[in-house]
């Protein structure tokens, strides 16, 4: 998505889609930390103005922002400054709009002020990120409303190319070709599996699926790859619902954490 420009400096990128569920369901999914934990990152929300919303992406990876207006089930602001060395600080903007058939217009808008265009990038890297991501937002709504998830963020990495990675990753899981609609299920060497397409990779971005789950639990997955500092980096991310929800998902990232080291075994030094 472009960046705006206006005539003070101010600079900002937005990105919005339509979910099911009424304000109040929306609200719960985007501005508490169990909602956002549902369909992004573990997340931790204080609900009120002047309280952090902390974003936890990995060991060492936590982005933090302190919310600066909230108004539920409408509107929250939060600032922060966490896109790296000398970034500028960022406004960021949440909005539920309630919309006929009991649907929402979901609309998050990041506002930053400078005098170059060195971030831009970034921030529209940042759009397209959010897109991907309300897929799982409209997925949650739509599917595990209200529910109580479990997430299980995990990460791989690999040495490029991108796409001998991703079928690496893939085959064995029984995804590799798969389109919406396919039932799909994990080969006899790899972790339990299985589920239907909901979302397969478009031809300018084909590393990028979500499954709804039947096994190991009820609920989503969402596998990508993307190149980082010479290497590929491939996140698996679990939400998943059920009493037994905790306890599966202790089992899936111990079996999963292992057959991942075993697939892509880190470099032997020198």
């Amino acid at each position: 998505m472009p960046v705006h420009k206006d005539p003070s400096g101010q600079r900002y990128v937005q990105a919005e889609a339509e979910v099911p569920g009424t304000p109040e369901d929306v609200w719960r999914a985007i501005a508490t930390g169990p909602g956002i934990s549902s369909w992004f990152v573990p997340t931790d929300l204080e609900e009120r103005t002047g309280g952090s919303i902390v974003l936890h992406f990995g060991p060492g990876m936590d982005s933090t922002a302190r919310i600066t207006e909230w108004d539920p089930p409408r509107r929250f602001t939060a600032e922060g400054s966490d896109m790296g060395p000398g970034s500028p600080t960022v406004a960021t903007e949440w909005i539920v709009e309630a919309r006929a058939g009991g649907t929402c217009l979901v609309r998050v808008v990041h506002r930053w002020f400078a005098d170059t265009d060195d971030w831009d990038n970034q921030f529209e890297g940042t759009t397209h990120g959010w897109i991907a991501f309300f897929r799982l937002l409209r997925l949650t709504l739509l599917h595990f409303r209200n529910q109580r998830c479990t997430p299980v963020q995990l990460m791989a990495f690999a040495p490029e190319p991108k796409a001998e990675a991703w079928a690496a990753l893939t085959g064995p899981l029984g995804l590799a070709g798969v389109a919406v609609g396919d039932r799909v299920r994990s080969g006899d060497d790899a972790p339990r599996l299985a589920g239907v397409v909901e979302r397969a990779g478009q031809p300018e971005w084909p590393e990028d699926l979500i499954i709804r789950l039947e096994q190991p639990a009820p609920g989503l997955v969402h596998l990508t790859a993307h190149t980082m500092g010479g290497q590929v980096v491939l996140p698996i991310r679990f939400f998943l619902y059920g009493d037994e929800a905790p306890a599966i998902a202790a089992r899936t990232e111990s079996e999963w954490q292992a057959w991942i080291v075993a697939l892509f075994p880190a470099p032997k030094p020198g």
